[in-house]
């Protein structure tokens, strides 16, 4: 799998459904119509029906204050007929006129109080006026062709209601109830009519329905014909006949209730009746379906309205959020390509830097072998001019550097696993003890190293060399992060891990914990700390193995290592190593020379010193390559003196100090390197002879720029002495 392809599993884009939640918004709108719609069906069905039974108990209770006072206005006139037959008694014609006069004021005293009558009217065998409440003397009126009159005879002494007509006398439109008078030997002596004002009737029917114009209110005969109605229309007198109503009057009902179509003004309206008593009439109400409905659809309209708006708002919404799922649809596209293209160029980018880290650390490590290789060549060149006679400083010098090419085999073997362990059974205390002074020698100076171990540490199986190395490292990077000096602390104590409560497995551990108070490491640092080929240091300062070679070495024994880290405040590295129960297999122990006799200068005749009285300042901070350099000019006769970084040589030649000749390697730690050294010495010294030597290409190129002689790394001492003087013979 190549690395763009690593990078997307590694980081695999998000999923959004856009479909899904369209889908949904669809849904959402599709509820916002069919809910809203349903509910107001539900409300306009149940209202329409509440309304038409509103109109019905409004009729109905209409109907029932309507019978009343008809009842009472028909049951008051009956009383008056009965008094007024029983004072008449048998009187013929010709007596009732002879009474007239007493007649009048006793018929004006009865209907005088009583706004419902027009008039009380005495009427003779033959249909003439005999008496009136109204006039005095009763004018000459006959009624003998009129229907009241002949249908009162026949029906007598039972009532009879007469058609809506026009008072003989005062013209007023009334209806009458008409009773007929019989004597003891039964023959007709007349009638006793009462007119009934159809107004009176007409204002209160009025008055019932409080000006609704839907509302109709009347007093029927039995026969469909009107005697009084509200409201008053052109037809207002047609009778109805032929329909529910008059049907429901002929069978004698009761009371009743229909919806009909009137055959009088051709309104479809709810009709309530009830007959008034034991008489031929009915009273009924009835209210027009057609307002009914338009007050209902008026109102539905309305409550439809008041909800339109927030389901306006509601769909406003829905689509608008329909549109950014749109436009986020196309972003949510662009941008899962743009992060496609984004992961495709991060993974070359990680490989770009994947190959710079070992190009770097290939160049570290030539960079390395080259300062190896120049001892070697330097103490040979030694040993041929000596003829290979007293060489045994050139060969201490060659068998140091054979052991620091062995180191630096055994840091890149160590990172890749390769290196073969020699495991031994170590006591934490003695061991740390034994290997402090190393410790303090690979720091800087200003840079105190403290230990602190607890009592009764566990035994540890490991390699004893790879954890010392482990162990430098640290301290090193430790000394890196403290550039103005500060303190290191070693501490060891044993430690019981449960896997609840850390990523480390349960188990018993001796904990070397080493801190700092440097400047400690960012967040994004502290995660690649332990990854290879990572630093965070100058070019040729570090290859990047170092961490990666404490885990390895903490993980070669079965356990592992941790680093926590604050920026500004320190860092502490902690290496977890398992303890060792029971005894350790034997195992041969590593052995590793240890040459530590200077190399002695030999002497030689004038005549092999071509640069007698030449005084050199080398500038070399590694000791071997420094010595075998110093060994060789010392061979040509030159005085050396020698710095380990550029800063103190500079400082050395700002304090007054002149030499022949500046030797300078290039890559050193410090502030300064060689080539800064170089520009400052050409900008301050411009007349001091000056030589650069390094293991990097690229710092040749830069050296170039300045006009300076450059040697390449490994280089032959001839080259050197060619440039320090030309044409002396070698």
């Amino acid at each position: 799998m190549d690395s763009t392809e690593t990078a997307t599993f590694d980081l695999p884009l998000p999923v959004r459904n856009f479909a899904s939640m369209r889908k949904m918004l669809l849904l959402v709108l599709g509820a916002s119509i069919v809910i809203p719609l349903a509910s107001l069906f539900i409300y306009g069905y149940y209202d329409h029906q509440r309304r038409f039974a509103d109109a019905q108990e409004l009729i109905e209770r209409l109907t029932r204050v309507a019978n009343e006072h008809a009842l009472k206005v028909i049951d008051l006139n009956q009383q008056l007929e009965t008094r007024i037959v029983d004072l008449l008694g048998d009187s013929d014609d010709a007596l009732v006129k002879q009474r007239e006069e007493g007649l009048h004021r006793t018929l004006d005293d009865m209907s005088g109080t009583l706004a419902q009558i027009a008039a009380i009217s005495v009427f003779g065998e033959k249909g003439a006026l005999l008496a009136n409440s109204r006039w005095y003397p009763a004018p000459s009126v006959s009624i003998a062709e009129r229907d009241d009159f002949q249908s009162a005879r026949a029906v007598a002494p039972v009532t009879y209601f007469s058609l809506p007509l026009r008072g003989k006398v005062a013209s007023s439109d009334v209806f009458t109830t008409t009773m007929g008078r019989i004597g003891r030997n039964g023959q007709f002596l007349g009638v006793v009519s009462i007119a009934l004002k159809r107004d009176y009737f007409n204002d209160f029917y009025r008055e019932l329905a409080a000006g609704d114009r839907a509302l109709v209110i009347g007093l029927y005969r039995r026969d469909g014909n009107i005697l009084a109605r509200f409201p008053e229309g052109a037809n207002s007198t047609q009778p109805a006949t032929n329909t529910p109503f008059t049907s429901a009057f002929r069978n004698n009902e009761l009371y009743g209730g229909m919806r009909m179509r009137s055959s009088i003004d051709h309104v479809d309206r709810l009709l309530a009746f009830r007959r008034v008593g034991d008489s031929p009439l009915y009273v009924s109400a009835g209210y027009a379906t057609s307002v009914v409905e338009k007050r209902w659809r008026d109102n539905l309209a309305l409550v439809a309205a008041i909800a339109l708006v927030p389901c306006i708002a509601v769909w406003l919404l829905i689509a608008f959020s329909i549109r950014r799922l749109d436009a986020e649809q196309a972003a949510w596209e662009r941008w899962q390509v743009e992060v496609a293209t984004r992961l495709s160029i991060e993974a070359s980018s990680r490989q770009l830097r994947r190959m710079s880290a070992l190009g770097n650390l290939v160049a570290n490590v030539a960079h390395d072998f080259n300062n190896l290789l120049m001892v070697v060549g330097a103490n040979m060149e030694l040993a041929r001019r000596k003829r290979f006679n007293d060489v045994e400083s050139e060969v201490l010098a060659v068998e140091r550097a054979t052991a620091g090419a062995q180191s630096l085999a055994r840091r890149l073997m160590s990172v890749a696993r390769k290196q073969p362990l020699r495991q031994e059974l170590i006591d934490p205390a003695n061991w740390l003890r034994s290997v402090l002074d190393l410790v303090k020698k690979s720091v800087h100076p200003s840079v105190t190293v403290t230990l602190e171990l607890s009592p009764d540490l566990w035994n540890v199986t490991a390699d004893p060399v790879e954890l010392e190395l482990a162990l430098v490292n640290v301290a090193v990077n430790a000394s890196d992060a403290m550039p103005h000096g500060g303190r290191v602390l070693i501490r060891c104590q044993n430690a019981r891990v449960r896997g609840a409560e850390t990523d480390i497995p349960d188990g018993e551990y001796v904990l070397v914990s080493i801190t700092d108070n440097g400047e400690g490491m960012t967040e994004q640092v502290q995660r690649r700390a332990f990854e290879p080929l990572f630093t965070t240091k100058q070019r040729g300062a570090g290859t990047g193995l170092g961490l990666t070679q404490v885990l390895a070495a903490c993980e070669q024994a079965g356990g592992t290592a941790r680093i926590t880290s604050v920026a500004g405040s320190g860092t502490t590295v902690r290496l977890y190593l398992p303890r060792r129960h029971g005894p350790m297999p034997e195992t041969s122990k590593a052995c590793t020379p240890d040459v530590t006799e200077p190399p002695i200068v030999p002497a030689t005749d004038d005549a092999e010193q071509p640069l007698r009285g030449t005084s050199v300042l080398l500038v070399e901070d590694n000791a071997d390559v420094a010595a075998g350099v110093t060994a060789v000019l010392e061979v040509f006769g030159c005085a050396v003196h020698h710095e380990e970084s550029a800063d103190a040589a500079f400082a050395l030649l700002g304090e007054g100090y002149s030499f022949d000749l500046v030797l300078s390697d290039v890559q050193m730690p410090g502030r300064m390197n060689g080539i800064d050294l170089a520009e400052q010495i050409i900008k301050r010294l411009p007349a001091q002879k000056l030589v650069l030597m390094t293991g990097y290409a690229d710092e040749l190129e830069r050296a170039k720029h300045l006009g300076v002689p450059i040697l390449a790394k490994p280089f032959d001492m001839d080259d050197l002495l060619d440039l320090i003087a030309p044409g002396v013979p070698h």
